[in-house]
């Protein structure tokens, strides 16, 4: 075989990159689910874990869903955005239903987050030597999840109440047809209201999620790899992600036809020191906050702030960058939608649109006819 020229030597090594990232990385594992789902979480900075009470809790706080009321019925909400200017697509589609009486419900929550039509050059030379672009092929690595939720609300005293939540999830990951994994995991939840006062608490992978990876590289590709300089990935391993808590306070209050609502969350990692605004070995910490202002529960406007992170100028000096965020809603009858434009507190200020729908379909109510 003919040696690689660098261009073609750079794009078998990106290839060899996304397998053993995956399979080695024990930090920010399975991070495509601390992105944040919903258009109204995304507006806010993703300060939601003390207020959330609809279909989206199922990610963020499962028992916010016990906090839907009965007469919604079935609610469905969906959600698609795109990040790095396109290149990650981030979807999510999911349901709730009351369940066994007023008090309890059930729901699903799917999630995907991809990067598709990735060029695989692994096939780009023939036995010969010689390049044969005909032989170029696309695939997607793509990481999906699918949860399922189930809440209820306990007996509390008068003017306050008490929801508790769980999820158990399974996470599938694929990066074309050289690896994929799958993993299992479960998360705790509580919401406690008291007034206009409200906590959560989210104990997220609180079993310790595990991913179990097998590498499925033919022989020609594992031949390729060698050539090129890169070394084999292990063919079977096992990726961990460690619990997570995150924790939150929001208070609403009226003004005439206008709601505020104010929420704080707090983010605590358990996997090592993070580039946050406490950082620290093995518990990192990562505040934000976000506020909704509603008018006559028609018209909704969101901002928030978060992911702090402390960043280097070329003369040695540190500086703090963050991710700031808008957010708009409107409540139609039973559907509502919600925007959000939200900043990935990179360098290059590359901003993400995200856009969510939710739908609820009430039961018919049942009549009784005379006689």
């Amino acid at each position: 075989m003919k040696r690689f020229s660098t261009p073609f030597r750079c794009s078998f090594f990106v290839l060899y990159l996304l397998v053993v990232t995956q399979t080695q990385a024990q930090k920010y594992s399975n991070e495509f689910l601390s992105i944040g789902i919903g258009a109204r979480a995304q507006g806010m900075g993703n300060s939601v874990v003390a207020s959330i009470d609809d279909v989206t809790a199922g990610y963020w706080n499962p028992a916010g869903l016990a906090a839907i009321d009965s007469d919604k019925g079935l609610q469905i909400g969906a959600m698609h955005s795109e990040w790095f200017a396109g290149v990650g697509k981030f979807d999510y589609l999911g349901m709730t239903l009351p369940f066994g009486g007023t008090n309890r419900r059930f729901g699903i929550s799917l999630i995907r987050f991809g990067i598709d039509d990735i060029p695989n050059t692994l096939s780009l030379f023939e036995s010969d030597g010689t390049i044969n672009y005909d032989n170029i092929v696309a695939f997607s690595a793509a990481d999906y999840a699918f949860l399922a939720s189930y809440a209820q609300r306990l007996k509390a005293k008068e003017n306050q109440a008490l929801n508790v939540g769980g999820n158990v999830k399974i996470v599938r990951r694929v990066i074309g047809s050289f690896a994929n994994s799958w993993g299992f995991g479960v998360d705790l939840g509580a919401q406690y209201s008291i007034g206009r006062l409200k906590f959560g608490a989210m104990a997220r992978d609180i079993t310790t999620t595990f991913n179990a990876w097998h590498v499925t590289f033919t022989d020609r590709e594992k031949d390729v790899l060698l050539a090129t300089g890169n070394q084999l990935p292990n063919i079977n391993s096992l990726e961990i992600t460690k619990p997570q808590l995150l924790l939150g306070a929001a208070y609403s209050f009226q003004f005439k036809k206008l709601k505020f609502m104010p929420e704080v969350n707090l983010v605590a990692t358990t996997d090592g020191k993070r580039n946050t605004l406490v950082s620290a070995d093995p518990v990192s910490l990562d505040p934000s906050a976000g506020m909704e202002v509603s008018y006559n529960d028609f018209l909704f406007l969101r901002a928030g702030i978060s992911q702090f992170q402390k960043e280097r100028n070329f003369d040695g000096s540190n500086f703090l960058t963050s991710r700031p965020a808008l957010g708009v809603g409107l409540q139609l009858y039973s559907l509502r939608v919600d925007y959000a434009y939200t900043n990935l507190g990179d360098s290059q200020n590359r901003y993400s649109h995200v856009v969510s729908l939710q739908l609820d379909l009430k039961p018919r109510k049942k009549t009784v006819s005379g006689f």
